[in-house]
């Protein structure tokens, strides 16, 4: 029987507001990109916060207020918000922990936690090469600014 684990989204979530955002032409709205990403403004707030903290966004409270990118699209990682957001494991598979006196679970715990390990490692240097602008470069000719107004 295989149980479905719940995927951690919040990066490509990020991901999806911060290239909307470079296209937009006035800050966003908390109560706007959680539209974006159906879900409520005080998580978008405590997310963005954290954005914040680290210096890839910056925000202004109350009227024309909003959440703006602080630095440029090609001066910011994959990496950069994965680490940001909260890191969270790449990989849901899990270790068997039934009999865990068992030689051969033991050794295939260890099997499979090294190939993990080597492989998350693998993936996060790959997020240090990607910036985002190089997400954002396929949608130069693309109505984002409609997009994201429509909440899209």
């Amino acid at each position: 029987m295989r149980f479905l684990m719940r995927k951690d989204s919040r990066l490509s979530r990020m991901l999806h507001v911060l290239i909307h955002m470079n296209q937009l032409d006035a800050p966003a709205t908390s109560e706007k990109i959680a539209s974006m990403l159906n879900t409520n403004p005080v998580v978008v707030r405590r997310t963005m916060a954290g954005l914040r903290d680290k210096g890839y966004v910056s925000s202004v409270k109350g009227h024309g207020g909003g959440w703006s990118l602080a630095i440029s699209l090609s001066d910011i990682t994959l990496l950069d918000i994965h680490n940001a957001i909260g890191e969270s494991s790449v990989f849901t598979i899990g270790l068997s922990d039934e009999h865990t006196s068992c030689p051969i679970e033991i050794a295939v715990n260890q099997a499979i936690s090294d190939v993990l390990i080597e492989a998350e490692a693998l993936l996060l240097e790959r997020f240090r090469d990607v910036t985002l602008e190089m997400l954002a470069v396929g949608f130069a000719d693309y109505p984002l600014n409609q997009q994201a107004s429509s909440g899209e």
